[in-house]
């Protein structure tokens, strides 16, 4: 964390993602369907001001806030009629992080082994491990239940 402006490598890491999705997702084709650069200069502008902020409501001491701005990011970031499936790198990301700490899996209530093995920054074999030692709960119908795995990732980021 800088002493200086309290922001950790994390919150920046997060922040410039947020960054470069919201530009590739949502300006940059609007820039493609204008053909116009200059109008959406204020609009880049404003998002890499928020971006700050949201990534430090993602990553703050606010579970409702945090959660609430997770959501709404995966939401706007992953629109869909199916159910929100990022490829397991993703779950290395920033944002991938910082979704499994705050919702687990926002819309499924089980993940295969490699997939809580990203969302931990561990191995399949370190999964396995921990639900053979009853430390991250199995799902009936195989995997993970990912309120398992968040709760871990909260249990860890407090230090017990």
């Amino acid at each position: 964390m800088s002493a200086e402006s309290g922001v950790t490598k994390l919150e920046n890491e997060l922040r410039d993602q947020l960054i470069g999705l919201i530009e590739s997702k949502c300006l940059d084709p609007l820039e493609i369907l204008l053909q116009d650069s200059e109008a959406l200069r204020e609009l880049r502008a404003r998002v890499r001001a928020a971006a700050a902020d949201w990534a430090r409501t993602m990553l703050g001491a606010d579970d409702g806030a945090a959660i609430a701005a997770t959501v709404r990011m995966v939401a706007v970031l992953y629109p869909g009629d199916e159910p929100f499936d990022p490829p397991v790198a993703w779950w290395r990301t920033p944002m991938g992080q910082a979704t499994a700490r705050r919702v687990g899996h926002p819309t499924s209530d089980r993940v295969s082994y490699p997939v809580a093995g990203a969302m931990l920054k561990i191995t399949r074999q370190g999964v396995h491990d921990l639900v053979t030692r009853g430390k991250l709960e199995r799902h009936p119908d195989g995997g993970v239940i990912p309120a398992s795995i968040r709760d871990r990732l909260r249990t860890a980021a407090q230090g017990t």
